[in-house]
């Protein structure tokens, strides 16, 4: 197993450095993904992403949660 390669996102193309043989220097390290943006990636991708592409849906979907609490809420409020 080679140590690293270079990889292109399957999102945005942009080529990353993959470290697969050594999995705490990849650039994927210390990413905590919320299970939502788990799901949305396993669904879309079959490949690595980069670190900015991970980032970017983590924050897609937490904006996309926010708004539907808000939603809620409004809508809650709207109809007393």
């Amino acid at each position: 197993m080679p140590c690293h390669e270079t990889k292109y996102c399957q999102r945005c193309n942009g080529p990353f450095e993959c470290k697969v043989g050594n999995i705490s220097q990849c650039q994927c390290n210390g990413i905590e993904l919320a299970p939502e943006a788990r799901q949305e990636i396993a669904a879309s991708y079959s490949e690595c992403l980069c670190r900015q592409c991970l980032l970017n849906i983590q924050q897609e979907v937490l904006n996309k949660a926010r708004k539907e609490k808000f939603l809620r809420l409004f809508s809650f409020f709207r109809s007393r």
